[in-house]
């Protein structure tokens, strides 16, 4: 039984603490890497449709420690959740819902084994996390690429940041059984503090964009309305875009994806989509590609007026082209923008639950805190959480001492 540990301040030092404790001591190494939570600035739903996306890894983390065993043995213990899991380096691998945490730790390993990767021992394995658990600024990627940049670095791998970011997502696509895009993998395992990072889903390529916010602050706001995006409709949004891509190429149109197109195009060729909710979400991911370079533009301007009205309109089109906001999300947002020095707010994530994220002003935010809280559960039933944060690292070892 693990005691006495706060289920929302997890430090390096305490994680080593409780390793020893939960597994003895030997003389292995006890090594810690942290792994970002993220926020999506703008461009929602689009990195699986080739659009181009501008999140920031943020200064909340999931540390994992891990230690090589002299057997075969694999032990999973989490200081957040119960249960111990155990298993063989030499199992063949699958998904089981009673493995709970452990699948997404299981289904990097199951990838890298069918790359060719030799893992030759077991190992204790460590987790903690000050990261909200299915709270729309990914958990489970900060789980999953934390956990393969450990095992890679622990066992020699070699692996590359890009690389770390792939074996995440085709964990969630053949382990996990979710079509997620790329972005939440891409921006953790590569992320830069005091930076955001414009990434173009369809080819990987990248530009690191300074995050001068000046007075200003972004507001996590998590509706704590759990959601796992396997059991959401996320892999249905997935679809609808794809059916609306195959009507446009059957069209004549020639494109890879529908964020190919700009919103004057998609105005001329649109038509041919004559089913009302299929345009309606394809008319979200073309038109949310645009904001995205409009925000990047404001942000290397210094017009966060701008970009907090990119971030409102973006919250509209999710909720009414993409509809993946409800009551919970739209209360955060709504009651945001009526707040005093809030500049925009919008959902951030898969949607259906999770987080939204706001502007704010430094000297705003507690205020601003209060006052949403307050709207928030009169309308909700239960509290929201919230934070400020600033920008942090991608996916590293934690090297001073403990």
């Amino acid at each position: 039984m693990i005691e006495n540990v706060s289920k929302d301040d997890f430090s390096p030092a305490l994680l080593k603490e409780k390793f020893i404790e939960i597994y003895g001591r030997t003389d292995g190494e006890i090594r810690i890497f942290a792994s970002p939570a993220r926020i999506n600035i703008i461009g929602e739903h689009i990195d699986y449709n080739g659009g181009k996306v501008f999140p920031a890894a943020i200064d909340k983390y999931l540390y994992v420690a891990l230690r090589k065993r002299s057997d075969s043995k694999i032990t999973y213990t989490d200081l957040k959740f119960p249960g111990v899991f155990t298993f063989d380096i030499n199992d063949i691998f699958s998904y089981k819902k009673e493995n709970d945490y452990a699948n997404y730790l299981n289904g990097i390993l199951a990838i890298l084994k069918k790359q060719g990767k030799v893992i030759p021992c077991g190992f204790d394995a460590l987790i903690a996390s000050n990261v909200p658990p299915a709270g729309g600024i990914s958990s489970s990627s900060a789980l999953e690429c934390g956990f393969a940049y450990a095992i890679s670095e622990v066992f020699g791998l070699n692996l590359s940041r890009i690389e770390i970011a792939l074996a995440g997502q085709q964990s969630e696509h053949e382990f996990m059984n979710v079509k997620c895009g790329i972005m939440d993998q891409f921006i953790i395992s590569t992320a830069k503090r005091n930076t955001a990072e414009l990434l173009n889903c369809a080819t990987l390529e990248y530009e690191y964009v300074p995050l001068e916010l000046g007075d200003y602050r972004f507001v996590v706001m998590n509706t704590k309305k759990k959601r796992q995006l396997a059991d959401s409709k996320y892999n249905e949004r997935r679809a609808q875009c794809e059916k609306a891509l195959e009507i446009l190429q059957n069209s004549g149109v020639k494109i890879a994806d529908l964020c190919s197109l700009t919103m004057k195009e998609f105005e001329d060729c649109g038509k041919a989509i004559t089913d009302p909710l299929l345009f309606a979400r394809a008319r979200h991911c073309i038109s949310e590609n645009d904001r995205v370079m409009q925000a990047v533009s404001a942000l290397k301007a210094g017009n966060l007026v701008q970009l907090g009205e990119l971030l409102n309109a973006s919250h509209k089109s999710l909720k009414d082209d993409y509809e993946v906001t409800g009551i919970e999300l739209d209360t955060l947002a709504n009651t945001a923008n009526a707040q005093e020095g809030c500049l925009g707010a919008r959902m951030t994530g898969a949607g259906f639950g999770g987080c939204a994220i706001a502007l704010v002003h430094k000297d705003k935010i507690q205020n601003f805190i209060a006052n949403v809280q307050k709207k928030y559960t009169e309308t909700v039933g239960h509290d929201a959480g919230f934070f400020a944060c600033s920008s942090g690292d991608g996916v590293k070892e934690i090297t001073n001492d403990l």
